[in-house]
């Protein structure tokens, strides 16, 4: 969670390296919608847990909510604050629900028509987690650390570490991590 400036910065900066973006330009602000969804909702966190005291930071905050809304609307997202670690790549527009309650740790890459929900419980996801798209998670679940999940599996029971699990119900298909798979870019683990 975002507690201060400097661990703001080191959100933005492994969120960056996610996309495989060393630093942001306007091209990559107003062209890549996903970016500048996370990039706002970074800051949205930053504002809500740390400035909240003064008027400026509240009419900031309520404004920022406000388009990180419509932005939202419009990209298909329903992804809450304070729930993603940093390191998080939003693959490209589309239905993205995540419940407020769940835990997510770093480097998360989750695909366009995926849910992770409450029943009863909430899903906790470790680090270096690959979600593909169409994936149903869901429960009080725990996924572990560099866990790839297949394209519309559902996921309803606990997930050991360093596996490929799919299928409905899901169960592991690979020894292979999401790390082994090559999901994610090298520069996140430089």
């Amino acid at each position: 969670m975002i507690k201060d400036k400097a661990s703001y910065r080191y959100y933005v900066k492994r969120d960056l390296a996610a996309y495989e973006l060393k630093h942001l330009s306007l091209y990559n602000y107003f062209w890549m919608s996903s970016v500048r969804f996370q990039l706002r909702l970074r800051k949205i966190e930053y504002l809500y847990n740390v400035k909240r005291k003064n008027i400026f930071s509240k009419v900031q905050l309520f404004i920022l909510q406000i388009l990180n809304h419509r932005l939202a609307t419009r990209l298909g997202f329903s992804i809450p604050k304070n729930v993603f670690g940093p390191g998080l790549c939003l693959v490209h527009y589309g239905t993205i629900v995540v419940s407020h309650k769940c835990q997510i740790g770093e480097n998360c890459r989750i695909h366009p028509s995926t849910s992770i929900g409450d029943y009863n419980g909430t899903p906790v996801i470790g680090n270096n987690v690959y979600i593909g798209p169409g994936a149903k998670l869901f429960g009080p679940i725990k996924i572990g650390n560099n866990v790839a999940i297949g394209a519309n599996a559902v996921v309803n029971c606990d997930i050991p570490d360093n596996v490929t699990v799919g299928g409905i119900p899901a169960k592991v298909i690979s020894q292979k991590s999401s790390i082994e798979n090559g999901v994610f870019p090298q520069s996140l683990f430089d």
